[in-house]
């Protein structure tokens, strides 16, 4: 492992994800050191596939295979001839004439062909099907897609009907999630060998629809040596790092943390966040805000030490007896908040910074060690002075960039969250678009300082922040849908699954 945080996600169970070259490079091991034969691989991938397909759509009779060139191609021909044999009606829509195909695609193709598939040239349009198997590219992606290609994921993408893509929906770059040109929106992604990094954050998570993973019987071994591209958090965290607490125990042992925001018509944010961290369980949780909006925070939260501070001489008390700050909901960047954000960075605590906090870092960037930055990708973009589009499009060098820069651990927000010490990356594979709504982010600077306050350290606090905030909005969403989801409805999840 490459890093203590490294070490750590492997200790507790996170699962590796590798990029595209890797994945090529495990198969190479299985086919040349392990002795398993690549047209077997071949049979086992679109075994794989056909069972899940057949998962989750039992009643389908009419199966439409879109196949291309190289491996992802092939393993569209077994998906095909297993299918026949199962009785269902198949037709395969072929970008490539089968006999211009080579190695073990080629033989898959024969052998489809052989056993009574029909096939087709792609003509610009479909036939009809129940189901369609994205077999057209998969993660050899070296261009932006274009032609023919970008023509059968356009016409798949409005077909009407499901989905199920073969290791990576066509057009996604496996190793950052971005498209490629145009890409397909699968319903279901059977990914294989290795977990491909793209498939978990960015358009990629979108594209991927519910992601399956087969390692199709080869061995763990052929990963040796190969430094996972990140790490996909897992649901036992929670256990792992939230031990049942003794029975003796008393709020001193679970933390102070004090939230810093809330200029005049703002007060919501620093509400919210302050709200955020005691339902996490912080055992004590101080509000600095403007003093206009003290008064009606202590009445709407009893449990919540508000005080009004109109400057940074009267936050001094309040720093302290604080343990950690959460910096930045609502703070504003005029000459209320400015001087409490340099008071806060000058205290010496730990802290967990968005919101004005990162607009202010962005006008005169500094480095501390002692924060957890939590950018949404345009305030990720002022920090790392670069456009949004180019964060979004590597958002794994996004967010190692900004703890590189930055210090301390940087929490890239977005589909797909990431967190890095600068140089390990770690994904939230949770969260839906419900979450796209005002306070949600305030939400998560109030679970990360609640966790630290507890004596997580800054990665575990902001990878398991992360992970819970994205669980509880699920939850949520589950519960009443995605529209109209209040970033205040996760707080009784967020109760919820920090007792598991």
């Amino acid at each position: 492992m490459n890093t203590e945080f490294a070490s750590l996600l492997h200790r507790s169970g996170c699962l590796p994800l590798y990029r595209a070259e890797q994945v090529r490079e495990m198969d190479r091991r299985a086919i040349e050191e392990r002795g398993i034969p690549g047209c077997e691989l071949m049979s086992r991938a679109g075994a794989a596939l056909f069972a899940v397909l057949r998962e989750c759509w039992p009643e389908a009779r009419r199966v439409g295979v879109l196949c291309g060139a190289g491996n992802n191609g092939g393993d569209g021909w077994v998906v095909a001839r297993l299918a026949q044999a199962a009785g269902l009606e198949v037709t395969v829509v072929s970008l490539l004439e089968p006999e211009r195909l080579q190695g073990e695609a080629a033989r898959a193709a024969r052998d489809a062909v052989g056993a009574g598939v029909r096939w087709q040239p792609f003509t610009g349009g479909l036939p009809e099907a129940d189901v369609r198997v994205d077999a057209l590219l998969g993660t050899g992606l070296a261009r932006p897609v274009a032609g023919p290609w970008a023509e059968a994921i356009g016409l798949l993408n409005v077909s009407g009907r499901p989905v199920i893509a073969v290791d990576v929906p066509s057009g996604v770059d496996a190793d950052t999630g971005a498209i490629r040109g145009a890409a397909v929106r699968a319903e279901v992604t059977v990914s294989f060998i290795g977990r491909k990094f793209g498939l978990y954050t960015g358009a990629g998570s979108e594209c991927g629809g519910e992601r399956r993973f087969d390692d199709l019987g080869v061995p763990s071994e052929v990963s040796a040596g190969l430094v996972p591209h990140g790490w996909l958090a897992v649901p036992g965290l929670v256990t792992r790092w939230l031990p049942r607490r003794h029975r003796n125990a008393h709020k001193g042992d679970f933390g102070h943390v004090l939230v810093v925001g809330g200029q005049p018509g703002m007060a919501g944010a620093a509400r919210l966040a302050s709200a955020a961290a005691l339902r996490t369980g912080a055992g004590l949780v101080s509000l600095a805000t403007h003093p206009v909006h003290a008064a009606i925070a202590a009445a709407e939260r009893p449990e919540l030490m508000a005080r009004g501070v109109a400057d940074a001489e009267a936050l001094a008390p309040l720093l302290a007896r604080a343990g950690v700050i959460a910096l930045g909901p609502g703070l504003g960047q005029g000459d209320w908040g400015r001087p409490l954000f340099e008071a806060g960075l000058d205290s010496g605590l730990p802290l967990v910074v968005d919101a004005d906090g990162l607009n202010l870092l962005a006008g005169a960037p500094r480095r501390c060690d002692r924060w957890v930055l939590t950018p949404h990708p345009g305030e990720a973009a002022r920090l790392l002075d670069r456009p949004v589009a180019e964060v979004q499009a590597d958002r794994h060098a996004a967010v190692r960039d900004l703890a590189v820069r930055y210090g301390g651990v940087a929490v890239l927000k977005g589909a797909g969250t990431l967190v890095s010490d600068g140089e390990t990356v770690a994904v939230v594979g949770r969260g839906n678009p419900g979450m796209g709504s005002g306070g949600m982010g305030d939400l998560l600077t109030g679970v990360i300082a609640a966790l630290r306050a507890q004596g997580l350290t800054a990665t575990e606090a902001a990878l398991l922040g992360a992970w819970v905030h994205a669980e509880a909005g699920d939850r949520a969403a589950a519960e009443g849908g995605e529209r109209g989801l209040l970033a205040s409805d996760l707080l009784p999840w967020l109760r919820r699954l920090v007792n598991p």
